[in-house]
């Protein structure tokens, strides 16, 4: 199904980063087409081992069973003084530590990874290893869980609404990363053949076994009188994660990729806005939906405490309250009958991006049967190729199609060039330099990719316009990774981020909230302008439950905590 190309939305619109750092998960974040698929298949969850003495430390192993084989999941537990607790990339002890293979391990292969793993980057991991990962316990909620289960209660619902998981990651290696098997090795097995499933099955059995280990710390601390963690309490507890700067560069680094995955959402909200009348049984689920959403962000709201974030979702709580008096009892009847009713509540948000994103999520979720297909299209292989034989003349005119905006950047004054990108060699991840005020200028990463086209269109006019492109980068040979870039993104409309990434007013937590978006992450809370706490799977469906009706039913996950 073919999408008007009327309905997609200009790139200058999609791809600025006040629009991409509102972005909020859909049905085609890798986190649901996941779940979607282990539903689909049948795929189940098997302990194969369990090892954990009364403070819940040693080991535990899973087997995924799917339909092209069997996955083996290993999980080590270990005591990690108060002292040594931190999110950094660069710390080197953690609550757990996990890793996805290939098969189910062997006793040797265990006991080979119990001596790897926990030592995540300091290990040694193979072909027969998919991802590696560790994370934390929460200070804020874990043990609070463990003792009201030991007692023989419950936790409160407030409490796991404030933090929404039991235990955050704190890295997700994987493609070839420390001698990790390749994504294309992973395909050829036939199991996890889309980008990020391999790390997004990590993470949820990485819940899969937090969910567990509190009952089995709540077992053996309370005795007899203790309780498992009820099924509503479990749906509400998801996998945390805190991203920085690391994940920035990915957006950049990896164009078409990035552009695969925004045109497959794009193209999902274009054939919802084509739909020319929406039946009865659509518009009653467009009102639960919308009723779930306000919801949905009103808690999410209560536990924000980036001022800028609060004032955002409390506007999107009140538009979305004002827009569900208008489709309901007593509003405008007209509203969901007329023509193209989609398209018209879109256009609804106008300038507010928070709720105008928001809405176009939960329309892309109505009709699955129109969007699902496209979760095939998210991959790509990122080949790039410079085109020697193509004239000056046609590349100048196609930095000046794709690229005006860049070129309508003003780098002359010093604010417009004011960051400098580069990596830091003492925290292992990139970070964020101020160009006039700190060294280290002349390490910076390629990320200012206006600044590459706007110098590069400078050039072109100066040249030739019959010179072919391979005559130019003989002259000009500084210019040839821009030019291969420019070349290969030609039919990549949404690859490139319309922004100046050097400016000094770039906030750099929009673009992690845009790629975590489309993993699937949710509840974005930022603690500053250069890194993130997310939830991922919240409300997913158990590892029980996969097969249920309405299992796939959990965006905009509630929790039942009370909202302030």
């Amino acid at each position: 199904m073919e999408a008007d190309p009327a309905m997609l939305r200009p790139p200058g619109e999609v791809m600025r980063l006040s629009r991409l750092g509102r972005f909020h998960p859909t049905r085609l974040s890798f986190a649901r087409t996941l779940v979607r698929r282990m539903a689909r298949e049948g795929w189940r969850i098997e302990t194969a081992l369990r090892e954990l003495d009364d403070e819940g430390y040693g080991r535990v192993a899973y087997d995924v069973h799917t339909p092209a084989g069997v996955l083996g999941f290993a999980a080590f537990s270990h005591h990690l003084d108060p002292a040594d607790r931190t999110d950094r990339v660069i710390a080197e002890r953690w609550d757990a530590s996990f890793a996805l293979t290939v098969e189910p391990p062997t006793p040797a292969d265990l006991e080979r990874l119990e001596e790897n793993v926990p030592r995540q980057e300091a290990g040694r991991c193979g072909a027969g290893e998919i991802v590696l990962s560790r994370a934390n316990r929460s200070v804020r909620l874990f043990d609070d869980v463990v003792a009201a289960l030991a007692a023989g209660g419950q936790p409160s619902r407030d409490a796991i609404g404030r933090v929404g998981y039991l235990m955050r990651t704190t890295a997700v290696y994987g493609n070839g990363k420390f001698g990790l098997a390749d994504f294309e090795q992973v395909c050829r097995k036939g199991i996890l053949t889309l980008p990020f499933q391999a790390e997004m099955l990590t993470v949820y059995l990485a819940r899969h076994f937090s969910l567990e280990l509190v009952d089995h710390l709540a077992a053996r601390h309370g005795g007899r009188r203790a309780a498992t963690l009820d099924r509503p309490r479990r749906r509400a507890l998801g996998v945390g994660n805190a991203t920085g700067l690391g994940m920035a560069p990915f957006l950049v680094n990896r164009p078409q990729l990035i552009g695969r995955w925004i045109r497959m959402r794009e193209i999902a909200l274009a054939r919802v806005k084509e739909v020319e009348r929406a039946d009865p049984p659509e518009r009653a689920r467009f009102r639960t939906l919308l009723a779930r959403a306000r919801t949905h962000v009103d808690e999410w709201r209560a536990q924000v405490g980036d001022e800028t974030l609060g004032r955002r979702l409390a506007t999107a709580v009140r538009r979305l309250a004002e827009l569900e008096r208008m489709v309901g009892p007593g509003g405008d009847p007209n509203l969901l009958a007329g023509r193209r009713p989609w398209a018209a509540l879109a256009a609804r948000a106008g300038d507010d991006a928070e709720t105008g994103e928001l809405l176009n999520s939960l329309l892309i979720e109505l009709y699955p049967d129109r969007v699902d297909d496209l979760e095939t299209t998210a991959g790509s292989d990122e080949r790039e190729e410079v085109q020697p034989a193509m004239t000056v003349e046609a590349l100048r005119r196609m930095v000046e199609d794709r690229y005006g905006w860049a070129l309508e950047v003003d780098f002359d004054p010093p604010e417009s060039r004011a960051l400098f990108w580069y990596y830091s060699k003492e925290k292992e991840e990139p970070r964020l330099g101020f160009r006039y005020e700190e060294p280290g200028a002349d390490q910076e990463l390629r990320l200012g990719i206006a600044r590459q086209a706007a110098d590069l269109h400078r050039a072109l006019e100066r040249a030739d316009p019959a010179m072919p492109v391979g005559r130019f980068l003989l002259a000009n040979p500084e210019l040839r990774q821009t030019v291969r870039r420019i070349q290969s993104l030609d039919d990549a409309p949404y690859a490139e981020i319309h922004e100046n990434l050097l400016d000094r007013e770039c906030e750099p937590v929009d673009l992690l909230r845009c790629k975590l978006s489309m993993l699937g992450a949710s509840r974005f809370d930022p603690k500053s302008l250069l890194w993130t706490r997310v939830t991922f799977f919240q409300g997913a469906p158990l590892a029980d439950e996969l097969e249920r009706p309405g299992a796939d039913d959990w965006a905009f996950a509630m929790t039942g905590g009370s909202t302030a």
